[in-house]
């Protein structure tokens, strides 16, 4: 069975960050322990009860993706065993799958989201203004139709319990400078397009996903954090696709589409999910690991 963990629990370590999923541990100046949680989140609040399995599952997906696309961005996942990092007397199991040792590195103060379909925020934005980022776009698109070439969408980085504000290209060379906007914006939709083609070939649609990126003190660009999970991605199976409805997907669409049935101002705290709810979208994650990395859960 997966492990479940809410919550890290590492105590000789110094905790930097305790995010929506995953809590950060320094290890040294240049090295840092990262645990995935099976908290879940959904329009930016951590919601009461979690995943049990998910971060089990979220750190797999992303080690699958992270090693395939090495050759595209470099990341920040070092070789190094957990078993030389987690404190004397820590449950081995509980944190093998769920946690890596990475890089240290300057967080890129922006959202990077690669978008090759029109659904969601991005969809509501079309709606009430015909462009997206500050992207005008053909007008009469419909819901979930195909974008003529996937385009790069940034938006803020929220804190917890905030929201995530979308943003034009301007506002992120502003914010860093135009050659390192320039540098996460060709490595977004790099590696946005290479996981789409490989996706499309198992018969999933990566319809957008978003990355983090970080810069050594050399000012070297790392891709880190998640890549193309489930909780970072909208994954949709090709053979139920169909433009001008929102379809079911492999990530937590599930949930939210639970959550705009509640009455919800989706700021914290949260609604409790069902158990109904939370075993189809565990089961969700699964199918994905499965479908894109040929993983399964023991």
């Amino acid at each position: 069975m997966p492990t479940t963990l809410p919550q890290s629990n590492l105590p000789g370590l110094e905790l930097l960050h305790r995010g929506k999923v995953r809590d950060v541990y320094a290890l040294s100046d240049d090295r840092l322990l990262m645990v995935a949680t099976d908290r879940l989140s959904a329009f930016d609040v951590v919601l009461p009860n979690p995943i049990p399995g998910k971060g089990e599952m979220l750190t797999q997906i992303s080690n699958f993706w992270f090693g395939k696309t090495a050759h595209l961005v470099p990341n920040h996942l070092l070789d190094v065993p957990l078993a030389e990092v987690l404190p004397p007397g820590t449950d081995l199991a509980l944190y093998e799958k769920r946690a890596v040792v990475a890089r240290r590195l300057k967080p890129v103060p922006v959202e990077a989201i690669a978008r090759g379909y029109l659904i969601g925020s991005g969809w509501k934005d079309y709606q009430a203004t015909g462009a997206l980022c500050g992207i005008q776009l053909p007008a009469d698109l419909r819901q979930a139709q195909q974008l003529p070439a996937p385009i790069f969408t940034p938006s803020t980085k929220a804190a917890v319990g905030d929201h995530d504000e979308n943003v034009s290209y301007d506002v992120v060379v502003n914010a860093v400078g135009a050659e390192l906007a320039g540098k996460v914006r060709d490595a977004t939709l790099a590696i946005y397009q290479w996981a789409a083609a490989y996706a499309a070939e198992r018969g999933i649609i990566i319809a957008d996903t978003k990355f983090e990126f970080g810069t050594d003190a050399s000012g070297k660009l790392y891709v880190m954090d998640e890549m193309l999970t489930p909780d970072s991605s909208r994954f949709w199976p090709a053979d139920e696709y169909r433009v001008g409805i929102s379809p079911p997907s492999y990530d937590k669409q599930f949930v939210r589409d639970y959550l705009e049935t509640q009455d919800w101002n989706k700021t914290a705290p949260g609604p409790v999910i069902p158990d109904n709810v939370i075993a189809a979208t565990a089961a969700k994650y699964a199918e994905a690991l499965q479908r894109l990395a040929g993983l399964k859960l023991d």
